[in-house]
């Protein structure tokens, strides 16, 4: 059975045809699907499956969950860091990384968060497909100069983040 991360931005909150569709087809292969308890992305992903009944989900958390809407197992994720930053919840994260064998990523063009975890991914060698909410398109995600189209479109930070977690020849951070 595929383990497949599902994540996003907290600004996406909600969920077009498109990417309803993508969760029905890995509902149809019964997927195994990882996410995460924040708002935004993961409650909307969360509120889909619910909906459509669907079982085979386990939320991650770094506690008790924010959000667990379908009350599905929860896999708590331990960490000795007590300041509760984006650093402490990408533990989490990168356990779902860890485990999964591709990801779903919703993000908006500047979520940080959101991009680690494609990044993670793909230093994983793991394929990820990537809904970009500016564009409203999906995006196949293996390797670095996957992003390249999507570059023109990012802040800074986003772009800051690349350089940090890629390496930089595999991809060409001069956008404009």
């Amino acid at each position: 059975m595929t383990a497949v991360f599902l994540g996003g931005s907290r600004a996406v909150s909600r969920l077009n045809e498109m990417i309803r569709e993508q969760l029905d087809n890995l509902i149809s292969k019964n997927c195994s699907i990882l996410v995460g308890d924040a708002n935004g992305a993961d409650k909307a992903l969360q509120t889909y499956l619910a909906q459509k009944h669907y079982s085979n989900v386990t939320v991650f958390s770094m506690g008790s969950p924010r959000n667990n809407v379908g009350q599905w197992e929860n896999r708590r994720v331990s960490s000795e860091r007590k300041t509760r930053d984006a650093e402490y919840f990408a533990i989490k994260d990168r356990a779902m990384a860890q485990e999964a064998r591709c990801g779903l990523m919703l993000w908006d063009g500047v979520s940080k968060g959101t991009l680690n975890n494609v990044c993670e991914l793909i230093n994983s060698g793991k394929p990820t497909l990537l809904y970009f909410s500016p564009e409203k398109k999906f995006y196949k995600v293996s390797q670095p100069v996957d992003l390249q189209p999507l570059l023109p479109r990012c802040d800074q930070r986003a772009l800051d983040v690349i350089k940090k977690r890629l390496q930089p020849e595999q991809i060409n951070l001069h956008t404009t």
